[in-house]
């Protein structure tokens, strides 16, 4: 059985990687798979510490599958704006929508 601080550490790199990769892409596509990283690494968690804490309980799966549909709704909102933002700008680049003034 796999000890329960591999996940954890699995969930710290996850983690730290969406973070590094937010912050150095200037690619709209690129910035959201990097959020999906993020919350993947929140699910890992909610789904360790659940088998850590309460090991006949399901609350940690339960937050893991409605943090799912959150992560699915969100991903399909931000993929229309960036389609929106490429529609208009020609381009995914985050330097393009810079000149979005009033």
């Amino acid at each position: 059985m796999i000890q329960i601080e591999y996940f954890f550490i699995l969930s710290g790199l996850l983690f730290f990687i969406g973070v590094f990769g937010f912050v150095t892409r200037r690619n709209l596509i690129a910035m959201l798979i990097s959020i999906e990283l993020v919350l993947n690494s929140v699910d890992l968690n909610f789904a360790a510490f659940n088998r850590l804490l309460f090991p006949d309980g399901s609350e940690g799966m339960f937050f893991t599958l409605f943090s799912i549909g959150i992560s699915a709704a969100e991903t399909a909102v931000a993929l229309a704006i960036i389609i929106n933002v490429y529609r208009h700008f020609h381009s995914d680049q985050v330097n393009s929508i810079e000149n979005m003034k009033w």
